[in-house]
């Protein structure tokens, strides 16, 4: 019997608002996917695209982020920065060979329960449609490429050659 597969996704979420609505859908019983992971941060400015990849790398097959409304925020000015540094993320994303559209960001306030339900059954779907990033099982083919690079490069160089500059790798993706 084969378990259908589900995907992992993380959620950092806003303490003051996003945290707070997705606590509202919870006491109102609102249905929303159960293979959501949510960590609760101060401010959403606190999110560092740093977590994002982390959570990636780690094994999620995407990341949700939710934060107070342009302009409503808490901290003053915590969602603009999370936009700015979201907007790097995105481009970052696209250098790594990851779809973009595996990490979301979202503005949901604390009165938008049913938002939060939308957002997280619309996310499962949509990484549903996309399949398993599965970067770790990735690592294992990448490392093995480094070293047969750095192997080739010593035999090279104890063949008493200089070793050739090295040409851009190709990393093949799955």
């Amino acid at each position: 019997m084969t378990k259908e597969w589900s995907p992992r996704i993380v959620a950092f979420f806003c303490n003051w608002c996003t945290y707070t609505a997705a606590d509202l859908a919870g006491v109102s019983r609102l249905k929303y996917a159960a293979n959501v992971r949510v960590i609760r941060l101060m401010c959403s400015g606190r999110v560092d695209p740093q977590f994002i990849l982390d959570a990636l790398r780690r094994g999620a097959d995407g990341v949700l982020i939710g934060g107070c409304h342009p302009g409503d925020c808490h901290y003053v000015e915590g969602n603009y920065k999370l936009l700015r540094r979201f907007q790097l993320l995105q481009r970052m994303l696209g250098d790594l060979g990851i779809d973009a559209r595996r990490v979301r960001l979202e503005w949901i306030s604390a009165a938008e329960g049913e938002k939060v339900k939308t957002v997280i059954n619309e996310m499962t779907a949509q990484i549903k449609e996309l399949g398993p990033l599965g970067l770790p099982q990735h690592h294992a083919q990448w490392d093995e490429e480094v070293i047969a690079l750095a192997q080739d490069l010593r035999r090279q160089e104890t063949a008493g050659g200089e070793a050739p500059e090295a040409a851009p790798a190709e990393v093949a993706h799955a």
